[in-house]
């Protein structure tokens, strides 16, 4: 919680132009402040008034926070934004990275980094050029790709901190689509397909057995779980941290069609962290699965790992047509028997196996490893995880049912 000091109230405050910057800094920050939230924050700091910082604090904070979650990401901007006077140098040191002791580094908040981007969004970071202008470099733009197709092509490995920051955004938008699944049970409906004889014998007993109307029923629908599982072992480590903020999305996100979204995560062993994954603040949501994952950038066992799935989680998690993400490199420790004979389990446990590897970002690829060979034949579709791009044509996989990526390519180079 934020401390309360006596404010200082200048003669020619802006104090509505400020409370404007800050609800701007708190929308920044992920904390949806429409104009409207914003107009009742100045009304009702004017009718409280403006002179102890408890009153100012639970004043905005009642007009802007409506969920537990944003309380964090609150008291973090509010702290920087009115209290430090010096808050810049304070985000600059959180922003820049941390060198490797004796000591180990302070425990930030989950909201910190997220407050301090928000704040210095926009904000000059690069040393300021000298004096001294060198020759002009004209370049024609005309041919070349937009700031976001070519943030879209770019592999995350490559990123740099603005843009892996700009690609979570991204990928947070991204949205599956999935169609339900008709059921062999059927219900009422007034213009179905099929016949409903018994109804309508039942409700000619009225007019004697005379049938006046056949009664009609159709297939039920439902949706289908999406289980998860991520490789976090130690050649998946880049890619697997952003495809986590995707998973956080697919779990967070609202109407998507899917019944439940279920994460698990492997690399000498098997997490689940579906229950972390379901705090919509997305950094208490890493934080607390990479606690509770211990194997981060570790090993390799994915045989292992999906035999622990099939035995403790196929049955709880794959029921009713789900549709399995098996996000790794099938670059495996383990003997190659075991992976073929738990992936063709887990294959015909599920309606769908779509097998996300980022190594399919080079042009050269072909199932050489043992692990790649074991796991090719048992999945629907295989395609690339390294990029934005790939991870959109994730949801083109899902409408298409006869899609299967690269693998009808990859089985003939076998």
């Amino acid at each position: 919680m934020a401390s309360y000091t006596d404010l200082e109230i200048p003669e020619n405050g802006k104090l509505a132009a400020n409370i404007t910057y800050f609800a701007r800094a708190l929308r920044a920050a992920g904390i949806p402040v429409g104009a409207g939230r914003l107009i009742d924050a100045i009304r009702a700091v004017e009718a409280v008034g403006f002179s102890e910082r408890r009153d100012f604090f639970w004043t905005l904070h009642a007009c802007f926070v409506s969920r537990p979650e944003q309380r964090a990401v609150f008291n973090q901007v509010f702290r920087l934004f009115w209290r430090d006077p010096q808050f810049l140098e304070h985000m600059m040191a959180l922003l820049r990275p941390t060198l490797r002791g004796s000591n180990p580094p302070p425990k930030k908040k989950d909201a910190e980094r997220r407050a301090a981007e928000a704040l210095l969004d926009g904000a000059n970071r690069e040393v300021p050029p000298s004096e001294d202008k060198g020759e002009e470099v004209e370049f024609d733009a005309v041919l070349s790709f937009s700031t976001s197709e070519k943030l879209k092509q770019q592999d995350f490995e490559q990123m740099s901190a603005q843009e892996l920051a700009n690609a979570r955004r991204a990928i947070a938008e991204i949205a599956l689509p999935i169609k339900p699944i008709a059921s062999r049970r059927s219900q009422a409906a007034i213009r179905g397909p099929l016949p409903d004889w018994r109804a309508t014998l039942r409700t000619s007993m009225r007019t004697g057995g005379d049938i006046q109307m056949i009664k009609r029923r159709k297939r039920k629908q439902h949706y289908p779980n999406l289980v998860a599982l991520c490789d976090i072992s130690g050649s998946m480590s880049g890619y697997s941290r952003m495809l986590l903020h995707f998973l956080h999305a697919a779990s967070n996100a609202r109407g998507a069609g899917w019944a439940k979204v279920h994460s698990f995560t492997f690399g000498t062993r098997l997490t689940n962290i579906t229950r972390h994954l379901q705090n919509r603040d997305i950094d208490a949501a890493l934080a607390a699965a990479g606690h509770q994952a211990q194997d981060w950038e570790g090993g390799t066992r994915i045989g292992e790992s999906l035999h622990s799935f099939n035995r403790d989680w196929s049955r709880r998690t794959l029921g009713q047509g789900a549709v399995v993400l098996l996000i790794t490199d099938g670059l495996d420790r383990d003997d190659a028997t075991l992976l073929a004979r738990e992936a063709e389990r887990l294959r015909l446990s599920c309606r769908r196996l779509i097998w996300l590897n980022p190594l399919l970002r080079w042009e050269g690829f072909a199932p050489k490893a043992a692990g790649v060979k074991a796991l090719l034949p048992h999945v629907d579709s295989f395609i690339a995880s390294h990029n934005i791009a790939s991870i959109e044509a994730l949801a083109k996989i899902l409408s298409t049912a006869g899609n299967s990526g690269e693998k009808a390519r990859l089985m003939r180079d076998a």
